[in-house]
């Protein structure tokens, strides 16, 4: 009788350490290495994401997601000289969160010979993320401080970038992130910022602008805790950000994550769906979209007289001349979902 191959290796036969239910495919840690880096490798290839010679810059927030990336881009292009490898890191000025992920990814890149700028909230606008807490809790109209946090890291990690003079910006984010903004784009009928996904973010050129680039866009978020845990990739694994609580994205998540196991495939399903609306996306965003200049008080890209982070600015400041009589009680942490809870760490 033939032996079962339920836990053996696709590829060799070998006893399978990975199961992947959306092939499915099982893979030894070896065949696993090379699929998941073919994958990636893949994705750089077809998207034309990278060009020899250029200067790629890499937002390296100390996570799973970001240290992978910085991990795989140096081994393919920083290590053979093919391209200049540099790291930017955002502290936000968290304590006891943020400190510690990006002495991590500091630690990766003095190992390494990678060439790391830090940029600090504190240092470019007076305040840190705990004090936006504090302005949040005095008037709840604020928003969330997620509104707030990927504003000013969107516009510092593309400051630095121009700075440096890096040809492109890569990110971390995956499958999972961009279904997820998939859905909210769609959902909340927000069909410009729709049209603005994909593995290179945006379709508009700007000088000011640096291109951004997912190299992780194919790749799912349980694949890459799976590949960091086999190579012994280092990357803060602790607590979420103690503030993401706020976050909207956070029951997208759920929602998606749910049908992915009941329905694997899910994921990659919805990003094919995308991207055959892309072409219509791109043709609305192209004719209804605002022209991109820049903003009147600091010079950085806007759609508008002013850029997103001196408009957040703005509201801070304003907020602090009408203070409300102590927090709101809709901002006590009562909600059901977390970051850890939702990417099933809690």
């Amino acid at each position: 009788m033939q032996e079962l191959t339920l836990n053996r290796c696709d590829r060799c036969g070998e006893s399978a350490k990975v199961f992947l239910p959306y092939g499915p495919h099982r893979f030894c840690a070896q065949h696993f290495n090379s699929f998941f880096e073919s994958r990636v490798q893949s994705t750089i290839r077809q998207g034309k994401l990278i060009k020899y010679g250029e200067k790629i810059a890499i937002g390296v927030s100390g996570g799973k997601d970001s240290m992978a990336t910085l991990h795989l881009l140096h081994n393919f292009y920083g290590k053979t000289k093919q391209n200049k490898i540099e790291a930017i890191m955002i502290d936000e000025g968290i304590k006891g969160y943020r400190d510690r992920a990006l002495q991590i990814g500091a630690k990766y890149c003095e190992e390494n010979g990678i060439d790391c700028h830090v940029v600090k909230y504190r240092d470019e606008l007076g305040v840190d993320m705990n004090e936006v807490m504090k302005k949040i809790h005095e008037d709840p109209a604020l928003g969330s401080t997620c509104s707030f946090c990927g504003v000013f890291r969107r516009d510092f990690l593309n400051d630095k970038a121009l700075e440096i003079k890096a040809d492109k910006l890569a990110t971390g984010h995956n499958l999972d992130d961009e279904v997820q903004s998939i859905a909210m784009s769609l959902f909340g009928s927000d069909f410009a910022r729709a049209s603005r996904l994909g593995a290179t973010t945006g379709e508009r050129k700007f000088e000011k602008m640096v291109p951004r680039i997912k190299p992780l866009y194919e790749t799912p978020e349980k694949d890459i805790i799976a590949y960091t845990a086999m190579n012994g990739i280092e990357h803060y694994s602790e607590e979420c950000c103690p503030y993401s609580w706020m976050a909207k994205r956070n029951h997208y998540r759920k929602m998606l994550n749910e049908l992915e196991d009941s329905v694997p495939g899910t994921k990659y399903s919805i990003l094919a769906s995308f991207r055959k609306m892309k072409p219509l996306l791109a043709n609305f965003e192209k004719e209804n979209g605002k022209a991109l200049g820049e903003c009147s008080r600091c010079g950085s890209p806007a759609n508008g007289q002013l850029c997103g982070t001196c408009r957040q600015m703005d509201r801070l400041i304003e907020i602090s001349g009408n203070k409300k009589s102590g927090p709101s009680k809709s901002l006590k942490k009562g909600s059901p979902l977390t970051c850890a809870q939702t990417k099933g760490t809690a």
